[in-house]
């Protein structure tokens, strides 16, 4: 999953980045509104989640999310800000966010919120996510398939090879591109590196067809990758 994280205070965000980022999600980082708004007009980016505090160089957290409101855009917002007063809570709801957090706060409240918008929005996956014999859990940023006797086999993924996998997941039957891998499962300031997807499917398959998991990921040759679910017996 991919959040936008937009918090002008280096250590907070440098702090919040790096907890997300241990959690397996895709964190774009902007330390002001008008680098944010930019991210969030990007068409070949979608997110999942975002994070805006309050008060910010350039457009504020609530600008930010006024614009995302009246392009009719749901994306769930958690606010961060230091205001406690319930008028700035009511105003900032009412405004359209999703959830407020108070500064200070500890990392794993704000995990727990942000699961908690997972649950709550319609438009974003389920607790667990399962493609063929293959099971994504959220709760606990795990993938396992279940062999004989019901027991769970742990598949070891780096976080970027569980992001992978949740995107052909997310995805089955589609034909994507390594454009579109890149851009969704890549931070907007990562320098490109031309064979990284390449690469990274490698290591993924490599992975899966150790032990054995009926998801096969083909190569489209000159466009892409799919995977590819038509022969699967188990749907």
């Amino acid at each position: 999953m991919r959040v936008l994280l937009v918090e002008d205070e280096p250590d907070l965000g440098a702090a919040i980045k790096r907890t997300l980022t241990l959690e397996k999600y895709v964190v774009d980082w902007a330390m002001d509104g008008t680098e944010a708004w930019g991210y969030l007009e990007n068409q070949q980016t979608q997110y999942t989640l975002a994070i805006f505090d309050w008060l910010l160089p350039g457009l504020s957290g609530l600008e930010l999310l006024r614009r995302l409101r009246e392009k009719k855009n749901h994306l769930p917002v958690l606010m961060l800000t230091a205001k406690d007063r319930l008028e700035d809570m009511v105003t900032g709801l009412d405004m359209g966010a999703d959830d407020y957090l108070v500064k200070p706060f500890r990392m794993a409240e704000l995990l727990a919120r942000l699961r908690a918008l997972q649950r709550r929005s319609p438009q974003l996956q389920p607790q667990y996510l399962q493609v063929g014999d293959v099971t994504l859990d959220y709760g606990t940023r795990t993938v396992y398939r279940l062999v004989p006797n019901n027991e769970k086999q742990v598949i070891s993924l780096t976080t970027k090879e569980f992001q992978l996998l949740e995107y052909f997941m997310m995805h089955p039957n589609q034909i994507v591109t390594s454009d579109q891998i890149r851009n969704q499962l890549w931070e907007m300031s990562a320098e490109p590196i031309s064979n990284v997807v390449a690469a990274q499917m490698r290591l993924l398959r490599r992975k899966l067809e150790s032990i054995g998991c009926a998801i096969p990921i083909e190569t489209v040759h000159g466009v892409g990758y799919r995977l590819n679910l038509t022969n699967d017996e188990s749907k």
